[in-house]
């Protein structure tokens, strides 16, 4: 199963040729790729899967999906 979790856009570079990306996700940082975003820009909140940004969401329900996830891991304690 795949979770996947919003994170912003903290950092565009290039790298290798490809269009690279620092995520915020919580406080944790993940280098993903953006060749399939081309679109993105910091600031965005996009959805990661192995190392590629799939897609980006607003900025509304990427909190709304934070608040539910930070909702469940309290309800976990």
């Amino acid at each position: 199963m795949c979770l996947a979790v919003p994170g912003k856009i903290i950092e565009i570079y290039e790298a290798n040729g490809l269009r690279m990306g620092k995520i915020d996700m919580g406080g944790v940082v993940r280098e993903a790729c953006l060749a399939y975003t081309p679109e993105a820009q910091v600031g965005n909140y996009a959805v990661i899967h192995v190392g590629f940004v799939l897609n980006l969401v607003d900025e509304a329900e990427a909190l709304e999906t934070l608040r539910l996830f930070q909702e469940l891991d309290g309800d976990a304690a």
